[in-house]
């Protein structure tokens, strides 16, 4: 790939980003948004597609599907190395969508709840 200004822009504030999260309290606060960001996505599903009655079964079937997809790429094998058998550390993308997936499975508990009282 050629060398172009825009290339090598987006590579440098890849590096400043890598960078930035360094900090542990940043990395916590990205993952903490990213987890206050599932809730938001889901009840906002949620109510949308509990308008229209007619959708439930496919948008839950989604949901379930998505959820399980993404535990298979947080926790599957290949975040160890096995020549040293121990865990490397996982990136920060993935703790994110990790915890976007765990925010969205509290909102439909509380989604339930909501709907059985």
């Amino acid at each position: 790939m050629q060398r172009t200004r825009l290339s090598t822009l987006i590579d440098d504030l890849g590096d400043q980003f890598s960078q930035w999260l360094i900090n542990p309290w940043r990395r916590v606060s990205l993952v903490l948004l990213s987890l206050l960001l599932g809730y938001f996505f889901t009840v906002s599903l949620a109510a949308i597609a509990g308008q229209a009655a007619a959708q439930d079964t496919v948008v839950s079937a989604f949901l379930v599907l998505v959820a399980e997809l993404i535990s298979w790429l947080v926790y599957s094998r290949r975040w160890r190395d096995p020549a040293l058998v121990k865990t490397v550390p996982k990136p920060v993308w993935l703790d994110c969508i990790n915890s976007f997936k765990i925010g969205a499975i509290y909102a439909v508990s509380v989604e339930a709840f909501k709907l059985a009282s």
